[in-house]
């Protein structure tokens, strides 16, 4: 499997894991606490300075975006359908820029990086019995390391509609890419218990 995380050193490089983890958290809450156009548009502005100084080059940074930012024009317009203009904007910036510097901090901090600190965030909670922190990190790992390959996925079904001269739809894409990234996690699933990699609670 392929990963998101680039290798640099760049600014965000450079930070560690559980600083952009923590002012990832800190800016949705941010986000979310604002409907001002000019502030939202100034986070935009901010966290797209940081995603491409990371050393991607344009191309490659795009479209690593494209997927998600047309799920985000798919939550606008059907935000436009029932609520005034201004809802549906508030809700494109805050996505937007939350996707932005989300997409800077994946492509900076290496999976076991990413299982590390999210574990370590999920003791307190085991601690209190409400779930093993071992698997979350696990979790959460397998999810960034799914990505790619989605993109993949929706890249190789998305030419096998044109070359058979088929329109590309959402409708006509995302039924069997669903259904292959489906089959593929219990797969992997089944390979984790098959190793014993989680433990199971009695």
């Amino acid at each position: 499997m392929k990963s998101l995380f680039v290798e640099g050193n760049s600014a965000m490089h450079r930070v560690s894991a559980r600083a952009k983890l923590l002012v990832l958290a800190a800016l949705g809450v941010m986000l979310f606490l604002t409907a001002n156009f000019l502030l939202l548009a100034l986070g935009v502005l901010a966290t797209a300075g940081i995603y491409f100084s990371i050393g991607l080059p344009a191309r490659s940074a795009l479209a690593r975006l494209k997927p998600v930012f047309l799920t985000i024009l798919i939550v606008a317009l059907f935000s436009l359908a029932f609520n005034p203009w201004h809802i549906a904007v508030v809700a494109l910036l805050r996505l937007t820029a939350l996707m932005l510097f989300a997409a800077a901090v994946t492509a900076t901090t290496a999976i076991a990086q990413f299982i590390d600190e999210i574990t370590l965030l999920a003791r307190p909670l085991e601690r209190l019995g409400l779930l093993r922190a071992d698997d979350v990190g696990l979790a959460v790992g397998l999810v960034v390391r799914f990505v790619p390959e989605i993109l993949d996925r929706y890249r190789a079904i998305r030419e096998a509609h044109a070359a058979r001269g088929i329109k590309v739809r959402p409708t006509t894409v995302l039924v069997p890419l669903i259904i292959l990234t489906l089959r593929d996690a219990d797969n992997i699933a089944a390979a984790i218990d098959a190793r014993g990699v989680r433990r199971h609670v009695n």
